[in-house]
């Protein structure tokens, strides 16, 4: 396993970290407890030190599962970073315009404070290592009390440190806030498609030292290359709605241009190699979150670790892939 510095933060952290959305149970389909826990517990004893988890996730089953896990591990063991996520406090308001601008129906400051707490108590633990606001808007940037009642419980030994999981659709609107030092962190979406956040979010990240958390480097599935056009994803699983209607079918034809280039310039590698080392190797990338169900999605996923990384010559041969789109709000044309 490889690790590399988190940002100003210091922290050596795995390239690839433990994606605990699904073992929450509520949003992937069906899941079962014991082979989760099997499965996190073979993830950090393959080197895995950073996991990724929030609040929301089988509302709060995915933290209570990871706070039994390292409880067990007892304080001897490896030293390991968990990254959680506060919701906003009115959990209608997931989707909306990027410009709203009403932080007190988010992240009132008594809601942040609570919602921390809730957290240390899930992970079994006295201080939280990373907080996550888990959307944001442009409109939120011009407050500062969501922002200084996280550093008060900093101070109070609450947590050591706070980013942003910035949104799907406008991921840029953090970047004023990683240009003036404000967050410790950011999570974002990062992939072959979705190429414009090493531009607009990375970058800036590494510019400022601000730790990069990347997800969704498979596209939620579609570049391991195993969904056909008959997939069909189970009543509960977010998929159905991302890949509604002609969504699938538009981009599967995208999946197969980057099938047919491996299998022409990378024939040593599969897909999901591919689609990670692509993202592991963008110089400002800081651990790449891969969602793990199961031990042999985990074993897939923990090739590439060591493989070499991809030089600008084959980035360069891979920015033909990007794709601008927007899966969850809009229906995809060819």
């Amino acid at each position: 396993m490889r690790y590399r510095t988190f940002g100003r933060l210091g922290w050596q952290v795995s390239e690839l970290s433990f994606g605990a959305w699904a073992i929450g149970g509520d949003a992937w389909g069906a899941t079962d407890d014991s082979e989760s826990l099997r499965t996190l517990e073979e993830a950090l004893d393959s080197g895995i030190n950073f996991i990724d988890t929030a609040q929301a996730y089988g509302d709060g089953h995915s933290e209570e599962l990871i706070g039994r896990t390292l409880a067990a591990r007892g304080s001897g063991a490896q030293r390991v970073y968990v990254a959680t996520k506060i919701p906003p406090a009115d959990k209608k308001l997931w989707w909306v315009d990027p410009d709203y601008d009403d932080i007190q129906r988010f992240y009132p400051s008594a809601y942040l404070r609570e919602r921390v707490e809730l957290s240390l108590k899930r992970l079994k633990v006295g201080t939280l290592d990373l907080i996550q606001l888990h959307t944001w808007t442009s409109g939120f940037n011009k407050y500062t009390e969501w922002q200084e009642t996280l550093e008060d419980l900093r101070r109070q030994g609450k947590l050591l440190a706070y980013g942003i999981s910035a949104s799907e659709q406008r991921p840029a609107d953090v970047t004023p806030l990683v240009e003036a030092g404000r967050i410790d962190s950011v999570q974002v979406i990062y992939n072959l498609f979705e190429q414009g956040t090493g531009r607009s979010v990375l970058a800036p990240c590494g510019r400022n030292g601000v730790a990069t958390i990347i997800r969704v480097p498979l596209d939620e599935g579609s570049l391991t290359g195993k969904f056909t056009a008959q997939t069909i994803f189970a009543k509960g699983d977010f998929r159905r709605h991302y890949f509604r209607g002609g969504n699938l079918k538009v981009t599967l034809e995208h999946v197969e241009l980057v099938r047919r280039f491996k299998a022409e310039r990378h024939p040593e590698l599969s897909l999901v190699d591919l689609a990670l080392l692509f993202t592991l190797s963008h110089p400002d990338a800081g651990t790449v979150i891969v969602g793990l169900k199961n031990r042999e999605q985990l074993r897939q996923n923990l090739k590439v670790t060591g493989m070499e990384l991809f030089k600008p010559a084959a980035l360069a041969e891979l920015a033909q892939f990007e794709w601008n789109r927007d899966p969850w709000s809009q229906d995809l044309k060819a």
